[in-house]
């Protein structure tokens, strides 16, 4: 196989700053504002203490309000960055830039999303990066697009040429189907950059839209090193397709043929909505690393602690803050699922330049 000129740096590579599109009347979010907001604002907060935020706001008055907002909290203003464009919602993760090197140099990725499959309208979302591009937001990195489905959540990067996926969401007829699954990894690792992509076949959480996305399983914490979910519970709709999902971990190996160290995340306890009582995708493997600190989702739940004990396990040299996400995945994702990584170099240009 030829070694590709392009990488996929891993999540805990330097960043700049976190991309975020910020709940609006428009989005699903329209009846719990004030509920999502405030953990909007703590994710700014923590964010802005290590790297800079970009916010995306719907409309001038919604950036005034967002303005005015983080500057009531503790927030590093300075570290807060806005841009104005329209979405349909918030789930950043799935439509922004994916971030490789190329020969060094930054290139900013723009795959197309679909609203996972069709489920949603996605069309605003899907124009995001190329529409802000033009503003210099990204400073002077290029952009390359792709008529090709692919959400950011869906994949996972070690950074050293393995990249992490399911099998569950990427062969989803309603993605890209005129590509078969050796198609897929083909294009992935010539356009991602890497040496091999591995595979699972099994996992799932309920209540989750995004048919299996990898960082709701499933995550690289080192080269060497897997987080998962792990569902003790032989009466949970879960444990079968989770103990499959672990069983094949165990057989994966890293680059020099050896096995992955895994690390079990807990299952937080069922957690429903309060409207119809759906369950839903509450998972601590949705978690955001960012310069010198990892924010990770926690559910009013007596499993928090041990979640973020392991975490803590993974990432000695970081400082682990818990989230209370309940309100996030009240509309099926969670804290990972609204923020996507900017490396070291997108943003680390002058605000004045733009």
């Amino acid at each position: 196989m030829t070694v590709s000129s392009r990488m996929m740096p891993a999540e805990w590579y330097p960043q700049s700053g976190v991309l975020l599109t910020w709940p609006h009347r428009h989005s699903d979010w329209a009846n719990m504002l004030d509920e999502i907001e405030a953990v909007y604002l703590e994710i700014v907060l923590h964010i802005s203490r290590f790297e800079k935020v970009l916010v995306v706001a719907y409309d001038k008055p919604h950036l005034e309000h967002i303005i005015q907002s983080i500057a009531q909290t503790d927030a590093v203003q300075t570290n807060c960055r806005f841009v104005i464009y329209p979405t349909n919602d918030t789930w950043t993760r799935d439509y922004g830039p994916i971030t490789i090197f190329d020969n060094e140099k930054l290139v900013l990725l723009d795959f197309e999303f679909n609203g996972w499959g069709k489920k949603f309208d996605a069309s605003l979302d899907t124009k995001l990066t190329q529409t802000i591009y033009p503003k210099n937001i990204y400073g002077k990195n290029a952009l390359e697009c792709f008529d090709f489905i692919l959400e950011g959540g869906s994949i996972e990067s070690d950074g050293e040429g393995t990249l992490l996926t399911t099998s569950e969401c990427l062969c989803s007829p309603m993605r890209n189907p005129a590509f078969s699954r050796q198609q897929i990894e083909e294009l992935l690792l010539e356009t991602l950059g890497g040496q091999r992509l591995l595979w699972l076949d099994n996992g799932y959480l309920a209540g989750d839209d995004t048919d299996s996305h990898i960082d709701t399983l499933a995550r690289f914490t080192d080269a060497k090193t897997i987080v998962y979910v792990q569902c003790q519970h032989r009466d949970d709709e879960h444990y079968e397709a989770l103990s499959a999902m672990e069983k094949e971990l165990q057989f994966f190996t890293h680059m020099d043929g050896e096995p992955y160290r895994l690390f079990a995340l807990p299952m937080p306890e069922a957690k429903y909505c309060p409207e119809d009582g759906h369950r839903l995708p509450a998972t601590y493997a949705n978690f955001l690393i960012i310069n010198s600190a990892v924010l990770v989702p926690v559910y009013d739940d007596p499993n928090d602690q041990q979640a973020l004990d392991v975490l803590q396990q993974c990432f000695p040299q970081h400082e682990i803050v818990g989230i209370n996400c309940l309100p996030i995945i009240r509309q099926h994702g969670s804290l990972h699922c609204i923020t996507m990584q900017l490396p070291e170099g997108i943003l680390d240009h002058n605000e004045s330049d733009t």
